[in-house]
């Protein structure tokens, strides 16, 4: 075990090791200058080399990343440009609207993936099965930008169930921000689902037609029991993975979907410092980005072993 998570520690870091490489130099290679941005277009050429000199934009690109590297590890994610404020902070201010989107949209996802998926499988070939093969089709090809417009013209602007956009009055209680979230959470739990929809579908399937599962179906127990307690169990590992995908998927389309509805979460933060070429907002966001998937990846190794007792980590 000890041997286990120590390889995989260090994985972990040399794959954060080579986001970080990466991060900063697609961001130096994109075009535009923060300093441009930020004096704008009347601003001399002394004004953008003393605001390039503060910010150490005027250093040698190898030194510049040096001096990002050398913060990162002790913590430190850099100064906003723009912001005029730590990155770490900027972050946590938009944390929580992003992570209760992300857990209501994957809840939202396994209620309708799941039982959809074993449905699927169990009636195979039917047309229960056909007409969620067709929904789990449909939500993989439909962008969430305009499933987005769909449901704000349907339920915000027509119905008034909902408000169009924003997270609710600052201070405002928990049960208004969550009311908020019902519909940018339910864009993304419906795409998303098709995906659990189809994995779950086929780690059924793979089961189903097991020695094992004829036996429980020719010893009289019910198709229920068959199915949920010795069908689904051994198809978890498979469904823990596309679980845990999802979750990261997760974040990645709450950039989308946030800005469809502007809600002040990490993808609104993250889009406006793309637009300002905010450099530390930009490579801090994703480096904890990053994080973040890296360690989704770990926990799904560690369940696979309480999911499953044949597998051996």
């Amino acid at each position: 075990m000890v041997r286990y998570l120590s390889s995989r520690l260090a994985g972990m870091l040399v794959v954060l090791a080579i986001v970080a490489v990466l991060v900063f130099i697609l961001t130096r290679a994109a075009s535009g200058d923060p300093v441009s941005v930020l004096l704008g277009d009347q601003a001399t050429a002394a004004d953008i080399a003393r605001v390039q000199k503060e910010y150490g934009l005027d250093k040698p690109l190898p030194v510049q990343f040096g001096y990002w590297l050398r913060e990162v590890l002790q913590g430190n994610l850099g100064q906003s440009i723009f912001l005029q404020r730590p990155v770490t902070q900027a972050l946590m201010e938009r944390a929580e609207p992003t992570a209760l989107l992300a857990l209501m949209a994957v809840g939202i996802a396994a209620l309708i993936g799941l039982p959809c998926g074993i449905v699927s499988a169990v009636f195979r070939g039917r047309v229960v099965d056909q007409v969620f093969t067709g929904i789990a089709m449909l939500g993989a090809s439909i962008p969430s930008f305009w499933l987005g417009i769909v449901l704000i013209q349907l339920f915000a602007v027509s119905l008034g169930w909902f408000p169009v956009s924003g997270y609710g009055a600052p201070g405002a209680p928990l049960a208004e921000r969550l009311h908020a979230l019902i519909l940018p959470a339910t864009v993304l739990g419906l795409l998303n689902s098709a995906l659990i929809i189809r994995f779950t579908r086929a780690s059924m399937l793979d089961v189903l037609g097991e020695d094992y599962v004829r036996t429980a179906r020719s010893k009289g127990l019910a198709e229920s029991t068959v199915v949920l307690k010795h069908a689904l169990r051994n198809a978890l590992v498979p469904i823990v993975t596309v679980l845990g995908l999802t979750i990261a998927l997760m974040i990645g389309g709450a950039v989308v979907t946030e800005t469809v509805f502007g809600l002040p979460g990490v993808g609104n933060l993250v889009v406006n410092a793309v637009l300002r070429r905010d450099y530390p907002v930009i490579q801090g966001a994703l480096l904890v980005i990053a994080a973040i998937y890296v360690l989704i990846n770990f926990s799904i190794d560690l369940l696979y072993a309480v999911v499953d007792p044949r597998v051996k980590i």
